[in-house]
């Protein structure tokens, strides 16, 4: 379950979002990657004006078939369907807005220990029949925000770096456009605030496990990290420009105006961050 299923509030607010960046950037082309069920694309469409609607062209970014389908028969012919951002791109000439939600959370992250003064990273040994935590020898870290922070013997972080290749294999064909990302995770700086084990944890029946209780039952697990909005912003330097990031409650407020305390509330775990090519783009 995700924000759009259980209100409508967020719906608004990046169709709001959505028309203000539609006119500034002189585009006709909204792109959202990973739309799930596509009720939040269902949203969108629906609270935007008229006139628009009628000029704007929507494209998903969908790679299950399953889901495609989904998104199909809830949005019918609104919505032009594809496997990649980058055939997405090509059929927006590369000038888009995009828009994603509950995304980068689905990419795996790393798994890091502080161990001895250094960074090692977790992984993960079969060989005896059961799952074990293993530390793997000192090696090259990938880049993040986290790492040159000080942090106690035994902390551990999550980086998701996979998540910054996949953008790094789009990015440079983005023109023109605005960008808005949407997921639970904070900062850096608050990220890992009083969380020595870090944010890894999965639901299994509706129920939260943490440890090596998230090892069990494979692939029936939906095993998750917070997302680091620093690192978000400073992987995509080279190209883009970022907004600091702010909490979806507060986007709400701008966006959409008053909303009811539990929304509120829930949408204080999620963050936003709005970005758009850097100027030697435009």
């Amino acid at each position: 379950t995700t924000a759009p299923q259980l209100s409508e509030l967020p719906g608004k607010a990046i169709a709001s979002w959505i028309m203000e960046a539609l006119r500034e950037t002189a585009t006709r082309h909204v792109i959202e990657i990973g739309p799930g069920l596509g009720t939040l694309t269902q949203q969108v469409i629906r609270n935007l004006p008229f006139l628009l609607r009628l000029r704007t062209r929507f494209h998903l970014v969908e790679s299950s078939p399953r889901l495609a389908e989904r998104q199909k028969s809830l949005l019918g012919a609104k919505v032009h369907h594809h496997i990649s951002i980058h055939a997405a791109l090509q059929a927006c000439s590369g000038k888009a807005v995009i828009f994603s939600n509950e995304l980068v959370d689905a990419f795996p992250a790393r798994l890091f220990e502080m161990a001895g003064d250094q960074w090692r990273e977790v992984a993960l040994d079969h060989s005896r029949g059961s799952t074990v935590e293993t530390l793997l020898p000192p090696a090259e870290l990938p880049p993040s925000s986290t790492l040159s922070l000080n942090f106690p013997e035994g902390q551990r972080i999550e980086i998701h770096d996979s998540y910054r290749l996949w953008l790094e294999s789009w990015l440079p064909r983005w023109k023109n456009g605005k960008m808005l990302t949407i997921d639970y995770g904070d900062t850096a700086e608050k990220l890992y605030h009083r969380r020595p084990s870090g944010t890894l944890r999965a639901y299994f029946l509706r129920q939260r496990t943490t440890g090596a209780e998230i090892y069990l039952n494979p692939g029936l697990r939906d095993i998750t990290a917070d997302v680091n909005f620093t690192d978000l912003a400073e992987w995509s330097e080279p190209w883009l420009e970022s907004i600091a990031p702010v909490t979806l409650a507060d986007f709400i407020r701008r966006f959409e105006g008053s909303a009811d305390d539990g929304t509120l509330a829930a949408s204080s775990h999620f963050m936003v961050l709005a970005q758009k090519p850097g100027s030697e783009k435009r």
